[in-house]
């Protein structure tokens, strides 16, 4: 089985269009139409539908893209072996982070580990928690960075780097001469949330929880999907909020945002580095790994 059939079949199943796979591919529309052509005679299986502009893979198409996937991630595993046997690191990995650690860390993390590594190529994606677990376990990436630790026995997670919670608000609240608040006071402001599934929002309702506060009688103002939403929302005066401090850095060395501590809690909160356990890891893979680990230990030591 050809694996350049297979690479064209996967790309039209992920952006569900001939057209699509064709330009990121740098192929002709009816070169990849004949390579999915030769592939379905191959097997013997229609493997895509063509529904108007739209392309879905069919049961048969479904099977295959699941071992397509793992064949490529094998034919690249062998490729980066063997550019490390001679000593010149090289490849694509694919990186998977919620939106802290993806904003905040991961990249100079990134591009220290690309500057010892010009030729490879790094794929960055941002999503929440819940997705970034999600991709792990389904083996569409092979490590993520969450801020929350995942209670599942398929999972390997290490703790690595570390952040703080702040409850943040914006200059000329009634609260921004206060040394610290109670926790009690809470109830009465209006909130702004992370969306369910992000782990800002899980980290910070555990903390609250377990210090007996009743997370359900928060006046929630509004949900939103982003850090930097919530922050132009507090800086709108529209309602308080409690964030990461890497988030709210420069907000708080220009002023436009301040902070105020809660009294006897602390919100600590650690970063993850999450693994499908007993996944085999791709030479490159491990090698930023280990980067990471290199970088984290500078930075707790400092």
């Amino acid at each position: 089985m050809d694996l350049r059939r297979l690479e064209v079949f996967c790309k039209v199943v992920e952006l569900r269009s001939f057209s699509r796979a064709a330009e990121a591919l740098l192929l002709s529309q009816p070169t990849v139409s004949e390579h999915l052509r030769t592939l379905e005679e191959t097997l013997g299986e229609r493997l895509v539908d063509r529904l108007g502009r739209e392309v879905l893979p069919t049961q048969a198409g479904q099977i295959l893209y699941r071992y397509a996937q793992r064949i490529l991630r094998l034919r690249e595993e062998a490729l980066q072996a063997i550019a490390k046997y001679r000593g010149d690191l090289s490849g694509r990995l694919v990186l998977g982070a919620s939106t802290i650690p993806g904003t905040y860390v991961l990249p100079r993390v990134v591009g220290s580990f690309k500057a010892l590594h010009p030729s490879i190529q790094l794929t960055l994606k941002i999503l929440s928690t819940g997705e970034i677990v999600d991709a792990v376990l389904k083996g569409d990436l092979e490590v993520g960075l969450v801020g929350s630790q995942w209670n599942d026995r398929r999972l390997k997670s290490e703790e690595i780097f570390s952040d703080e919670l702040v409850l943040t608000v914006y200059p000329g609240h009634p609260w921004q001469d206060r040394n610290e608040i109670a926790l009690e006071e809470l109830y009465g402001e209006h909130f702004i949330l992370r969306e369910r599934g992000s782990g800002t929002r899980m980290v910070m309702s555990q903390i609250l929880e377990a210090h007996g506060f009743d997370f359900s009688r928060l006046f929630v103002v509004a949900e939103m999907a982003t850090t930097q939403a919530i922050r132009q929302s507090i800086k709108a005066r529209i309602g308080v909020s409690i964030l990461s401090r890497q988030a709210v850095e420069e907000d708080l060395q220009h002023g436009s945002l301040l902070t105020v501590p809660i009294r006897g809690i602390q919100f600590h909160r650690p970063f993850f580095l999450i693994q499908r356990e007993a996944r085999h890891q791709s030479p490159l893979c491990e090698a930023f790994v280990e980067h990471l680990r290199l970088k984290s230990r500078s930075e707790s030591s400092d």
